[in-house]
């Protein structure tokens, strides 16, 4: 058996986090800890798949160099019984644009939409407590940047809370909305009559795009779910995007292998547990566009993640991802499996605005260490608190006036 090295652990002491276990462990398939880090995941306060182990195990030979893992438990990880209130990925930056400030930044990729830690179900305050002292009791920098939080929610009033609480100072970047398909305590009929709220106009020109689209062979939407259609589906996937202008550009998966192996193995994992779907759109033996769908479970439903989309851009000028985005809103409607969709888009990506009504306030959020020592500035609060924020703030800006000039530009 193999016995693992020692990591950095200290027991936390004072406030709603007295007497739970604080650890540092690297991103380890091996871990001990992995049936513990599949449980939490499951059970989290606050689902996010990306941080799952599942996931973020499939994710790391491509996307983890330099990502360790910030856990609480109820005692030392490796040991025996251990059970996980906590966990956030997060890379250590020594330096913060050019200056020697450390921060802990959350694990993102370009496979990766949500930055919320996985947290207890049944004690989230302790655990985030736990988490948010952690750094501090560790030996860590206190300043915690986490990317893509929810701005509203459960997940936001529990942070905000526990800020106050501890007198910690948070600041927010980035914010933007983005389309969230969120079916909770609706009936039958009102899910029926979810799409209704499309213009006359749009829906004349999806009749049009599909007349067009259906000239050869009627379309069909096709639903991957066993392991072995999965797989078949993924490759359909991998095609369409090698085919098209990520293709040429150089970016598409099938350029790196990496990534390639990655979605391979998330496939794989999540498929052998029922958690993923491939939905594609078919004429005959042609897919004319995919999306890759990883599950969550939830008390109140499942959740739907819309990971990633192409299309076949020899059919570009009839939309079928488009056609694509609609049919699957109407099986995801009529599925009272489903409670949610979240389209994980980007802030410019509105492809799925054009048919779902909801949208999830989104920002990354800087947010001071707790524990011993923390606190409001001059009463042993992180001095630099003030400094990291203002940098962030500025980059932020700048980045900002950046792309208002790209556009302008002819």
């Amino acid at each position: 058996m193999r016995r693992a090295p020692p990591y950095p652990t200290v027991t936390l002491a004072g406030g709603p986090a007295d007497g739970l276990v604080a650890a540092l462990h690297p991103l380890d398939p091996g871990a001990p800890y992995r049936a513990a880090w599949d449980a939490l995941g499951r059970e989290a306060f606050a689902a996010n798949p990306f941080y799952e182990a599942d996931y973020a195990l499939a994710a790391a030979p491509a996307f983890g160099r330099g990502v360790q893992l910030l856990l609480v438990a109820d005692r030392p990880p490796e040991e025996p019984g251990a059970r996980l209130l906590a966990l956030w990925p997060f890379r250590p930056s020594r330096t913060r644009w050019g200056l020697p400030l450390g921060v802990l930044v959350g694990w993102a990729h370009g496979y990766s939409a949500l930055g919320v830690p996985l947290l207890a179900r049944d004690a989230p305050e302790r655990a985030l407590s736990g988490l948010l002292a952690a750094p501090r009791a560790l030996g860590l920098p206190p300043r915690l940047l986490m990317s893509t939080l929810p701005q509203e929610g459960p997940f936001a009033e529990l942070l905000a809370g526990c800020a106050a609480r501890a007198g910690l100072r948070r600041a927010a970047y980035w914010p933007y909305a983005r389309a969230f398909l969120d079916l909770q305590g609706l009936a039958p009929s009102e899910r029926a009559a979810y799409l209704e709220h499309m213009p006359g106009k749009r829906r004349r020109k999806l009749r049009q795009l599909l007349k067009r689209l259906e000239a050869e062979a009627p379309l069909g939407l096709e639903t991957a779910r066993a392991p072995a259609a999965l797989a078949e589906a993924l490759e359909d996937y991998i095609a369409l995007e090698g085919a098209g202008w990520k293709g040429r550009a150089g970016t598409a998966i099938t350029g790196r292998p990496a990534e390639i192996a990655f979605m391979r193995a998330l496939v794989a994992a999540l498929g052998a547990e029922g958690r993923i779907r491939i939905d594609r759109l078919r004429r005959g033996p042609r897919t004319l566009a995919a999306a890759i769908l990883p599950i969550t479970g939830g008390e109140a439903g499942r959740t739907a993640w819309w990971l990633k989309i192409a299309h076949d851009e020899a059919e570009a000028r009839n939309s079928p991802g488009v056609q694509l985005v609609h049919r699957l809103t109407r099986a995801v409607l009529d599925d009272p499996d489903l409670a949610q969709v979240d389209s994980c888009a980007a802030g410019d990506y509105r492809l799925a605005e054009m048919f779902w009504t909801g949208r999830r306030s989104l920002a990354h959020v800087l947010i001071e260490g707790g524990g011993p020592g923390a606190g409001p500035a001059g009463n042993g609060g992180d001095r630099l608190f003030p400094l990291a924020a203002a940098l962030e703030r500025a980059r932020e800006r700048v980045a900002r006036i950046r792309a208002a000039r790209r556009a302008a530009e002819p």
